[in-house]
């Protein structure tokens, strides 16, 4: 392996068009028997950490035990609703051709680095036509860490890769600093809600708009 490519999925390959948030809520009443009145913020935060800040907001206490009961509800979720999520969201521009281009390149693996579950992650993908040129094995999910620093040393370490020779890309302020702070070079992209120049500044080493130029991006993951 020259080189490990690390994605970030919401936002970053794919958009749900809101079926996630409305997959995330199913979950949580199954597993609190309470209606989700309201969401804590989610872009860029890992799903153990959203779980334990949204039961706050009802006035719950989380456990470890209790965000693996939610982790199995929402897997099945997306399992359930997999044709729901096909329909109504979408891959976003240049998503597909950038990761069948990298696929066919010797020396480049690609997984994921997220706040998803991996259940959740890996309907997501296929959903898209994305899963076959992102090896789910040697990610890094919501059921691993908190922290997205962690998130990535784990992936490294699943990979057997060195920081030096992987980049993350990802659309949030902390898909930046979680690389960074594994050491890990990081191209923005401005699909979410986080602006070009907002990405610069908490350190992108190179950001783009989307990732619809697959050459330049090519240029910029692989060099």
């Amino acid at each position: 392996m020259s080189l490990l490519v690390l994605w970030d999925i919401d936002h970053t390959l794919v958009d749900t068009r809101g079926v996630g948030r409305e997959l995330w809520a199913e979950a949580f009443e199954e597993v609190t028997g309470q209606p989700m009145r309201e969401q804590a913020r989610i872009d860029g935060s890992t799903e153990p950490v959203i779980l334990r800040e949204t039961l706050e907001l009802h006035g719950l206490e989380g456990s470890r035990a209790l965000f693996e009961r939610f982790a199995q509800a929402l897997g099945a979720a997306h399992m359930r609703r997999a044709a729901e999520l096909r329909e109504r969201g979408h891959a976003l521009p240049g998503a597909s051709s950038l990761l069948s281009a990298l696929a066919a390149r010797d020396g480049i693996v690609q997984t994921a680095v997220t706040g998803n579950i991996r259940a959740a992650a890996q309907v997501k993908l296929e959903a898209f036509g994305l899963d076959p040129y992102v090896d789910l094995s040697i990610g890094a999910f919501g059921e691993d860490a908190d922290g997205r620093p962690e998130l990535v040393r784990t992936a490294l370490g699943r990979a057997q890769v060195s920081a030096e020779f992987a980049v993350l890309v990802g659309d949030t302020p902390s898909d930046v600093r979680g690389g960074l702070g594994a050491g890990v070079r990081v191209v923005g992209v401005a699909t979410g809600r986080t602006s070009a120049e907002d990405l610069r500044a908490v350190g992108a080493a190179d950001v783009v708009e989307d990732l619809s130029d697959t050459e330049r991006m090519l240029k910029l993951l692989a060099g």
